[in-house]
């Protein structure tokens, strides 16, 4: 084993924080790679038919902005692997009852590449291991489907997943918030500000969100919240035109003319595989600060899957940035 198979720095991750701190860590000159699980680098950016937040760029389609990021990237020289990261572990940890992980645990001691008092990592892939002396953890987050027909079809083309991203495209026209928590509320209150009419579609009879927004959703009149009901069916060519609503109690369909659905029953961060590894909140969120720390030394996370108040394209490319100035700190010290 030899030096090049130690990477200063290995981001798990190509979503815009992942490629930021890709950005950030090859102008570092920093030894780093970039693992990808998906064939394409952009992340959830990939299915957003526009985005109209991201500073310098208004109306930019959220392909052709998953696409620059990944140019950025391409034209520093960062190096990307695609594979699914299914473990980590500290280096030599999972080989330590092998004699051959002894072995290469010793080598890397004489070769003065890893000290006996440093820490390293060895992530194992799908299709190959990477021994790495820094993480950047930028694995995201996905949001929890509904799982019904027009649902995947259309998405990006009316189905949306956040509200602040996509509410602005649908001033004057009538939307569909469905959930029943702080962040369906919240929707809702948000869309009514610039739509005609809002639907909240609950499959229970009972908000679950904080009482004051269930106050302030009551008290907006063009919110209408439809109670005991799920979405059956999103309809439309190429846009979406109709909600096929079946009340559950009742068995009652209704259809319902929209022009545009919000789905907020849930987000889960991508962090099955950092189980015991680092520490998680209890939704699955990996705690780290503004700087990327978590509770491993040498990890970092960046982007959705951190803990963290807002989650949009903006301020994951700010956490990449912020955690590769962590991890050139964090080098100097080994």
């Amino acid at each position: 084993m030899n030096e090049k198979n130690i990477y200063d720095l290995v981001i798990i991750g190509s979503g815009p924080a992942g490629l930021a701190a890709a950005i950030y860590a090859t102008r570092a000159q920093l030894n780093a790679l970039v693992l990808e699980k998906e064939v394409m680098s952009g992340g959830q950016v990939l299915n957003t038919y526009e985005v109209d937040n991201y500073p310098g760029l208004p109306g930019i389609n959220g392909f052709d902005l998953g696409m620059k990021f990944r140019e950025h990237a391409d034209a520093l020289g960062a190096q990307f692997a695609e594979d699914e990261v299914l473990s980590i572990s500290t280096l030599g940890e999972s080989d330590s009852k092998t004699q051959e992980g002894e072995q290469e645990e010793k080598e890397l001691q004489a070769a003065e590449l890893l000290e006996p008092s440093s820490v390293g990592y060895r992530i194992v892939g799908e299709n190959d291991s990477y021994d790495t002396k820094s993480i950047i953890i930028a694995s995201g987050a996905s949001h929890r489907k509904l799982g019904v027909a027009g649902e995947e079809r259309l998405t990006g083309h009316g189905v949306s997943y956040c509200a602040t991203c996509d509410g602005a495209f649908f001033k004057g026209k009538t939307t569909a918030v469905v959930g029943g928590g702080d962040v369906a509320l919240e929707d809702a209150i948000f869309l009514a500000r610039g739509c005609e009419k809002v639907y909240l579609i609950h499959r229970r009879d009972a908000l679950r969100g904080a009482a004051i927004l269930q106050k302030r959703v009551m008290e907006t009149p063009n919110i209408e919240v439809l109670w005991d009901s799920v979405v059956d069916e999103i309809q439309g060519e190429e846009h979406v035109e109709q909600l096929q609503v079946r009340n559950v109690k009742t068995g009652t369909k209704q259809a319902l003319t929209v022009q545009g659905i919000f789905v907020a029953v849930g987000i889960q961060p991508n962090s099955e595989a950092l189980k015991g590894f680092v520490d998680m909140d209890a939704q699955g969120y990996v705690i780290a600060d503004e700087s990327g720390k978590t509770s491993r030394r040498g990890v970092f996370a960046a982007g959705d899957v951190r803990t963290k108040m807002l989650r949009q394209i903006v301020t994951a490319a700010s956490d990449g940035a912020n955690s590769v100035t962590s991890v050139e700190r964090y080098l100097t010290e080994l």
